[in-house]
């Protein structure tokens, strides 16, 4: 057996490990990351940067469609698949593996268990490997798509989103079970490459959102021809003989598609690691500084530690991570306190999220819903985006809203949702307002460019009676 020793042991090499090895490499200290598929990860390979290059070319083409003067156009499924095989690197991690080595980050391929104290066993394909951590050990393992124990569904051979973002052929016909963020872009990026989509959902679309916006997106949806229920529970799965697949419903009704895909929600890769006796309810729990409960050596960051399942916020947490271990091992003092360097605080009041649909969806902190639970006294503030001048220069016929929630006691901003073309690239004003909680009365003097969709800003503010 091989044998190192270092100052820190990430296992896991997608985006949110290799951010705990470069924060903790650039503190000083040394680093060996473990991986066992490829470095980069979920979101390099079948997640984020595959999903949204599959994304953007129907969008590109519908915001120009929107505009008079523009005629005809259609998407090329080959093209669109070679440039999202581009995206993701063809699926070679080489150029990864060169940004670890310039980041003076060792690598160690194979599955990583946490064996003891510190210690971390890797088998790969030469054998074992032992590696002591003279501080940390760091679990970054990520997520993988639950699959539900529908009968017959896991012989049926479902896509996750692993075979959605990577996807070769465009079925004739895809059933995406789910009523999320990944069904809903599954389901949006596919009828624009040419599949006669249905979208199953058990309930409202995107619920986690303020209601108006699963509303937005299923009424798109249908008015592009996917077929999209709210109301339905699959009871059974059949993949037949010639490859086609039969959805029984609840009630009898059958549905018929060429692939059917998950999208039911994520579980964190954790069990089976050596840290089962240490999980929670939703992963690792840990503290605002990452690091697991009832130790001093064990971190968790992003989707393992199952605070928020989001590629951004598990970067963020990373950060927040790797400044801690840095300066544990050194002694420096770590800054703990709410909003300070070493936690990841705004995990809990200020994460921004984009869905890629058509229309777009963005939300930056809570709903007003979420909001109510904490037992905050509230005022939510709506606006028709259609009315900002800007808008209208982005499409003839926008169409579009955003909802503020404002935090009454304290006059600061605390969520915001919007809904629209192009929204995704406005939801970061937001979010600096809410993690910088700033005063509506000092955000009124915070001036947007016109004519711009920003000036919705301004509008929201009035409507709030500034």
């Amino acid at each position: 057996m091989t044998k190192i020793e270092t100052d820190v042991v990430v296992i896991g090499a997608g985006p949110v490990g290799e951010n705990v090895a470069d924060r903790a490499v650039r503190g000083g200290l040394e680093a060996v990351i473990v991986e066992a598929e490829l470095v980069g990860g979920e979101c390099s390979y079948w997640a984020c940067m595959p999903s949204k290059a599959l994304l953007r070319p129907g969008a590109a083409l519908r915001a120009a469609q929107a505009v008079e003067g523009v005629t005809g156009g259609v998407l090329d499924p080959a093209a669109v698949l070679k440039r999202r095989d581009g995206f993701a690197a063809n699926w070679n991690d080489s150029g990864q593996v060169q940004w670890l080595d310039s980041a003076g980050i060792s690598l160690v391929r194979g599955r990583g268990r946490v064996a003891g104290e510190r210690r971390v066993i890797v088998e790969g394909e030469d054998g074992e490997t032992e590696i002591v951590a003279r501080h940390a050990v760091v679990i970054a393992t990520g997520s993988e798509a639950r699959i539900p124990d529908i009968p017959g569904l896991r012989a049926a051979k479902p896509w996750t989103s692993r075979e959605v973002t990577s996807a070769q052929t465009i079925p004739r016909r895809l059933a995406v079970l789910g009523g999320g963020v990944v069904a809903v872009e599954a389901a949006t990026m596919f009828a624009d490459l040419g599949s006669q989509v249905t979208l199953l959902s058990r309930s409202p679309l995107l619920r986690s959102l303020e209601p108006f916006a699963g509303e937005a997106v299923r009424d798109a949806l249908r008015a592009r021809g996917v077929t999209v229920r709210e109301d339905a529970s699959a009871a059974e799965v059949t993949r037949h003989d010639d490859g086609s697949v039969r959805i029984l419903l609840d009630g009898g009704e059958e549905i018929l598609a060429d692939e059917v895909a998950v999208a039911m929600g994520r579980a964190p890769r954790v069990r089976g690691i050596g840290v089962d006796d240490l999980l929670g309810d939703h992963g690792l729990d840990v503290d605002d500084t990452l690091r697991v409960a009832g130790t001093e050596w064990l971190y968790a960051v992003g989707d393992a530690a199952g605070r928020v399942l989001l590629t951004h916020q598990g970067k963020y947490e990373a950060r927040a991570a790797g400044d801690a271990i840095a300066a544990r091992a050194k002694g420096e003092p770590v800054d703990d306190a709410p909003w300070g360097r070493h936690v990841a605080t705004a995990d809990h009041a200020a994460v921004p999220q984009v869905v890629f649909t058509d229309p777009e969806v963005a939300s930056a902190g809570l709903t007003a819903a979420e909001a109510e639970k904490r037992g905050m006294r509230i005022r939510v503030v709506d606006y028709d985006l259609s009315h900002v001048a800007g808008a209208g220069l982005i499409a003839d016929d926008y169409a579009g809203r955003a909802r503020a929630v404002v935090d009454e006691d304290r006059g600061v901003l605390v969520g915001l949702t919007l809904v629209g073309p192009g929204v995704g690239e406005q939801i970061h004003a937001a979010t600096i307002a809410i993690a910088g909680e700033v005063p509506l009365a000092r955000l009124w003097h915070a001036v947007p460019s016109y004519p711009t969709l920003s000036e919705f800003w301004l509008r929201l503010l009035e409507e709030y009676g500034l």
